[in-house]
């Protein structure tokens, strides 16, 4: 536990993660005149009240490129537009479709860690936590895994600005690391758009000819569209995926009695799972506008002010969860909101669940002992809405 304490401590905005309250479920910042949201009850409120707390915040970081950024993006959008296109999404990327996934997630697994076969010690990032997610994913989509490299350079180009972004920063800067990460983003959906168009011509057995075919009232999908909406699965699909795994054992490391009753109850890893997502929750902070003047918890917020969720907070108030700060794979229910909440529930979060489910199942089977290589510590992300690791060097038998 002494790492993360270690790791959390170096980051002031994650002053929960050492078990830390805020005075108030809700801060003013007055430098920068954002507003924070650290409670439970509270963040529900904003995620749920899309009239008064629109996603639309892309006008806020980059005006100039913003509009750019928000279309067919399901994350910037506002009811009606954002309901139309959940719908024709939802219409293409069902639950059976991901159900039906378990046995070739199954089989990813297993191939990668025969790759590591002979190996004590390892980069679970590198060799299980991103390759895994990013096969499943581009094998969906219908895209080549064999270019996942270029996924992850493109990835690493948008988290690299996003660890550069800060709101206290001056707006020249702040709008040019806003630039940065939506330049990334428009390469992967440039990438996309080809294939969307190719699909227009030449169907497949894949998500990128569902989401080309799919009509709810006689309305279909764009190929910028479909790009944007396959980009968001391709980003977020893997990128949380590869945290989510990650931190799993960085938690299962720092409290062996919990992978151990992991270990003896098989039944307890969907779970365990969710608990990992609670307590060291990957996307820790969310972005919202006040379209209105408003109130939260006894504070007047007035219109077109910036407001940070702290997601990774609020699933650590004590209002809502009984000993918050205690991590136990047992907990049930778990109701955080580390997927959202609303109508911008995450839409691959089964897909998540049901990776994780099966990885860490075929780690514990293929790995007796599993725990941090001490000769090489991990490297954290360095966001302030991020919690995860970039690698993480782990020592097995």
């Amino acid at each position: 536990m002494t790492l993360l304490a270690d790791q959390w401590a170096g980051n002031p905005k994650h002053f929960w993660m050492r078990g830390e309250r805020p005075e108030h479920p809700v801060w003013r910042d007055e430098a920068t005149d954002i507003w924070h949201v650290y409670g439970y009850p509270e963040a529900l409120e904003v995620l749920n009240n899309t009239e008064v707390y629109s996603s639309q915040t892309a006008r806020r970081f980059a005006p100039e490129n913003g509009e750019q950024f928000a279309e067919g993006n399901l994350t910037q959008l506002d009811p009606p537009d954002h309901r139309e296109l959940r719908n024709l999404a939802a219409h293409a990327f069902t639950p059976r479709m991901v159900a039906d996934l378990e046995p070739r997630i199954a089989e990813i697994t297993h191939e990668l860690i025969d790759q590591l076969q002979g190996r004590d010690r390892f980069d679970l990032v590198a060799n299980l936590a991103y390759p895994l997610p990013i096969i499943v994913i581009s094998e969906m989509l219908g895209v080549p895994a064999s270019d996942y490299p270029l996924f992850k350079q493109w990835v690493d180009d948008m988290m690299a600005a996003n660890g550069r972004y800060d709101l206290s920063d001056d707006p020249e800067k702040q709008a040019q690391d806003a630039r940065d990460q939506i330049e990334a983003s428009e390469r992967i959906t440039e990438y996309l758009l080809e294939h969307a168009g190719e699909r227009r011509k030449r169907g497949r057995d894949d998500l990128l000819t569902r989401f080309v075919e799919a009509e709810v009232d006689g309305q279909r999908l764009s190929d910028y569209q479909i790009a944007k909406v396959c980009n968001l699965l391709l980003v977020a699909g893997h990128a949380t995926t590869a945290m989510l795994l990650t931190n799993s054992v960085l938690c299962l490391d720092a409290f062996p009695d919990q992978q151990a009753k992991v270990r003896a109850d098989r039944s307890l890893v969907p779970t365990a799972f969710e608990e990992v997502h609670r307590f060291m929750t990957p996307v820790s902070a969310v972005y919202r506008v006040t379209s209105t003047e408003t109130e939260l918890a006894g504070k007047r917020i007035p219109p077109e002010r910036m407001v940070i969720v702290w997601t990774a907070a609020a699933n650590r108030d004590d209002r809502q969860f009984t000993d918050p700060n205690t991590f136990d794979v047992t907990r049930d229910p778990n109701p955080h909101i580390g997927f959202g909440r609303g109508i911008h529930f995450c839409l691959g979060a089964p897909l998540a669940r049901l990776e994780g489910r099966v990885a860490l199942d075929i780690i514990f089977d293929r790995y007796a002992v599993l725990g941090l290589d001490p000769q090489t510590p991990p490297t954290f992300v360095p966001s302030q809405d991020l919690i995860s690791v970039k690698d993480l060097h782990i020592t097995v038998g």
